[in-house]
């Protein structure tokens, strides 16, 4: 039987299950291989869900698989993801954003006015326009007209739908993570050491 304890001590800042280090399937050993050996050690996220419900690792596969058919810029899927993160307090998914970025050799500076978007000369009238999008999404669940026809003067329909689809992904992974204080991984830090 795995070790389902749950934490409960409101100043604690770790996982609120504890991370499952020696997966027992072989599918999963597998995984925790495979991240190791492209992020340099197996992120907290799947060492607290997967041995838990591996099922899930399906939906997680699917996900990246529809990521990589995104046609979007990365700067301002980086942006939008991160952004969305942040928002919704999520230290996790901005902490793997930031590396991901960092891969991807974007500058990482650009995420220092992302919360001042609008005010912010670091961002052209497209991703500002993304991230008022993104914004109003997410604090509203829906978004105004102004708001939308600002989007569709610099995005095609499909864009659009990369956008939404991108930020409801991010969103359903800030929603996995942050109610149960899974933290950054400090890979920005990692990767920066490799």
């Amino acid at each position: 039987m795995m070790n389902t304890a749950i934490k409960t001590d409101p100043a604690q800042t770790g996982p609120r299950f504890s991370p499952i280090e020696k997966p027992k399937s072989l599918k999963l050993k597998m995984v925790y291989w495979f991240i190791k050996r492209k992020l340099g050690k197996v992120i907290t996220p799947v060492k607290v869900f997967y041995p838990r419900f591996p099922e899930a690792l399906g939906l997680a596969g699917e996900l990246g698989k529809l990521h990589n058919r995104f046609t979007i810029p990365p700067r301002l899927q980086h942006l939008i993801s991160i952004y969305t993160a942040t928002m919704n307090g999520c230290a996790f998914c901005v902490d793997i954003g930031k590396a991901s970025a960092k891969q991807k050799k974007l500058n990482p500076s650009i995420f220092d006015d992302l919360l001042r978007f609008e005010e912010s000369g670091g961002f052209t009238a497209a991703e500002k326009a993304a991230l008022a999008y993104v914004d109003e999404v997410n604090r509203n669940k829906h978004v105004s007209d102004a708001i939308f026809d600002r989007l569709q003067r610099y995005f095609s329909e499909e864009e659009i739908i990369q956008i939404t689809l991108l930020n409801a992904i991010e969103n359903l992974y800030n929603l996995m993570n942050a109610p149960l204080n899974i933290g950054s991984d400090e890979l920005c830090e990692l990767m920066s050491s490799q």
